[in-house]
């Protein structure tokens, strides 16, 4: 089911917010230059997102770095393994150079963030599919340092990349604090508190509170207290 850019450019969308992946079938579907685009399919996990590929083969997979099961590296990794044809392009809401550096040795075709405009997505996928890599601008000097600098940042810089905020909000999630204990310590809300949480696992790439606390650990060099 692979098409040029001549053709319609058949697509799977990879993403675990069901939210997401009907705005990007909205945006993208008939879209496109001497054509349109085609979704052939969706998933939400790694597992859903090589079954798929799998099964409906499209030119391009549009793919998310978090997904439940694992990350979008892990599933770009194995995807290209097993499917050398298959362009994967990265479409993210978060970058550092972890993230970066980690597209690249995953041998994704594109790294692009959530912000872009539509029609710059559309064209970025049009390129993706005719054979070009993409890069969103703002990660291209992210690029050219990690060119210059090599693998980026030990446990420690990526604690390094969080706020002041965060780390404090990560320090107690390592100490074993709820989010409730969290919220009085720090004169927060809880939803306030759920926000930090979130932005933290997005920028450190992990899913569970015991991530979080084994990484703080690691960057501290101690032995995490945290009980999951």
């Amino acid at each position: 089911m692979n098409s040029t850019a001549t053709h319609a450019i058949t697509l799977l969308l990879v993403d675990d917010s069901e939210l997401v992946r009907t705005g990007l079938k909205t945006l993208l579907t008939g879209r496109g230059a001497g054509g349109h685009f085609q979704i052939v399919g969706e998933a939400h996990s790694v597992a859903t997102a090589l079954s798929e590929t799998a099964r409906l083969q499209p030119a391009v997979v549009l793919l998310d770095i978090r997904l439940p099961d694992g990350t979008g590296f892990e599933a770009c990794r194995q995807i290209i393994a097993r499917h050398p044809d298959v362009r994967v392009l990265i479409l993210t809401s978060v970058i550092d150079d972890n993230l970066v550096y980690e597209a690249m040795s995953s041998g994704a075709h594109g790294y692009l963030l959530k912000e872009i405009n539509a029609q710059s997505l559309c064209q970025a996928i049009i390129d993706v599919a005719a054979g070009k890599f993409i890069l969103d601008p703002a990660v291209t000097t992210r690029v050219l340092n990690l060119v210059r600098n090599g693998a980026p940042q030990s446990e420690q810089d990526k604690i390094a990349q969080l706020s002041a905020q965060e780390r404090r909000v990560l320090a107690l999630v390592a100490d074993g604090k709820t989010n409730k204990e969290i919220a009085e310590q720090m004169g927060l809300s809880d939803k306030t508190v759920k926000n930090y949480l979130s932005n933290i696992f997005e920028k450190l790439q992990i899913s569970r509170r015991s991530q979080a606390a084994v990484l703080y650990a690691e960057s501290r060099g101690t032995k995490p207290p945290f009980r999951p």
